[in-house]
């Protein structure tokens, strides 16, 4: 079982990439804890971490649609 977490502040790419999450019925952590993704240079949101790998908007959708 993959360990996915989505980092979100629910601006509107945040709710598309929840909405895929949800709609495949893919289990993950809802996360605003922005500390963890400053610490990997990443500085824009939605972020999917899957299995310890950071995934930006358009690669966390591709990825989501292949699940």
């Amino acid at each position: 079982m993959k360990e996915i977490i989505l980092f979100s502040s629910g601006c509107p790419k945040c709710k598309v990439l929840k909405q895929k999450l949800d709609d495949k019925k893919i289990n993950y952590k809802l996360s605003e804890d922005f500390d963890e993704l400053v610490q990997q240079n990443l500085q824009t949101v939605p972020v999917l971490k899957v299995d310890g790998e950071y995934y930006q908007f358009s690669e966390a959708i591709k990825m989501v649609n292949e699940l």
